[in-house]
């Protein structure tokens, strides 16, 4: 069976039920050896299936599907009260329900996955924050929906989970352009660690900052790099770098008991 990572934040809560689960504990063979939950990927559907359904029986979900949205590094949210059919998804990057037993989540392979609960109201969240959907709203969008379900931003408590960090993310520099044009401040999520090369982004950070300005309960993080720890989480990147022909995919997931 899986053994994710629980974040204290999250795990001491009554009621909410979460996981950061990484590659290890699946059925999943190759390039996508382990817990493959990844629909998107040309992994064998049926070993992907299984896995999600390891992944639900994990958090003591109602159904063995696990509820991921078909991901666009949007700022999109969506509420969801019940299953829909993996086989279409809603095009979203957050997902946001208060039905108990119902597991929703999201994929990730380098970028951040945030999962969010507010017990009292008993409503949980789980975002993909890429830095496109980060800097678009995304973050803001979620919490915006669980508010509409009865949470507050006092009582809703905010994890990262595994994605890529600093040493790895290097980036163009009209990347950075791109995003100290938006904000000049956004100059210190980056670095160069070779005078003259090329400038790496924080994404962690990033994130982080993006959830401070929220006025939330807490907010805390795993501190793990999805590139530079192989045997333990899918990295689309480092797949890039190796020119193999696909990647895995990660979920991060969470429940009202």
């Amino acid at each position: 069976m899986p053994s994710p990572i629980e974040v204290d934040n999250l795990a001491d809560l009554p009621g909410i039920r979460h996981g950061f689960f990484t590659r290890q504990g699946g059925v999943s063979t190759g390039i996508y050896a382990g817990l493959n939950c990844g629909l998107g990927s040309t992994d064998d559907r049926e070993n992907v299936l299984q896995n999600r359904a390891r992944v639900a029986l994990k958090l003591g979900a109602t159904d063995p599907a696990v509820l991921t949205p078909y991901q666009i590094h949007s700022a999109e949210a969506l509420v969801v009260e019940g299953a829909f059919e993996t086989a279409d998804p809603p095009r979203a990057d957050a997902l946001v329900t208060r039905t108990p037993g119902l597991a929703i989540g999201i994929l990730t392979a380098d970028c951040g996955p945030v999962l969010f609960a507010d017990p009292q109201a008993r409503v949980v969240a789980a975002a993909h924050a890429g830095w496109r959907g980060a800097v678009g709203g995304v973050l803001e969008a979620t919490v915006r929906k669980m508010e509409e379900l009865g949470a507050r931003r006092a009582r809703i408590h905010a994890a990262l989970g595994p994605c890529i960090t600093q040493p790895n993310y290097e980036v163009g520099a009209d990347f950075q352009t791109g995003l100290t044009k938006r904000n000049p401040a956004f100059m210190r999520y980056f670095a160069t660690p070779v005078p003259g090369g090329k400038p790496h982004f924080d994404l962690p950070a990033f994130i982080l900052a993006e959830l401070a300005g929220k006025g939330l309960a807490s907010i805390a993080s795993t501190d793990c790099c999805t590139y530079a720890n192989e045997s333990e989480y899918f990295s689309f990147r480092r797949t890039t770098h190796r020119k193999e022909a696909d990647y895995g995919r990660q979920i991060s997931a969470i429940l009202v008991a």
